[in-house]
């Protein structure tokens, strides 16, 4: 008999679950929410650009499809931000980073406004808020990463 045969009689499956990771595996990145933010903030501009007034089906379908990515990228964003702030950052940060915990709280707060408003200036605050996570981020691990956009 298979080795695989034998470790799934000893382990039977249960329920299929995934994560990032509590392994640990140790693979922390700012990018990430970085990325999605981005995202958050291009669409905005882009909904923001739109005439829903023109009455168009093609006009009606791009906005339903520009919300539709704004608001999984904000919940992204918001996901990988809470991963950072829960399982890579430690009380030895905050010593480093008094204001680590308030920074954080009004990163998710704004990944939650920008999925409620269509706000071009809390889509930047976001970004602003990421930035400083990043700096912060590296500087815990004596690196100096450059901070970038991809648009």
């Amino acid at each position: 008999m298979k080795l695989t045969h034998h470790i799934k009689q000893l382990f039977p499956a249960g329920n299929i679950v995934s994560a990032h990771c509590d392994g640990p595996c140790g693979v922390y990145d700012p990018a990430s929410a970085r990325i999605a933010a981005e995202a958050v903030l291009s669409m905005t501009k882009k909904i923001l650009a739109l005439n829903p007034g023109d009455g168009s089906h093609a006009t009606a379908n791009s906005l339903s499809r520009f919300i539709a990515i704004k608001e999984e990228q904000a919940h992204l964003a918001k996901t990988e931000l809470l991963v950072l702030w829960t399982d890579y950052f430690k009380p030895n940060h905050l010593e480093q980073f008094p204001e680590l915990h308030d920074t954080f709280w009004k990163a998710a707060k704004l990944c939650s406004a920008v999925k409620v408003e269509v706000s071009q200036e809390k889509a930047e605050e976001l970004m602003a808020a990421i930035k400083k996570i990043h700096d912060m981020f590296w500087a815990t691990k004596g690196r100096e990463v450059s901070y970038y956009t991809a648009s």
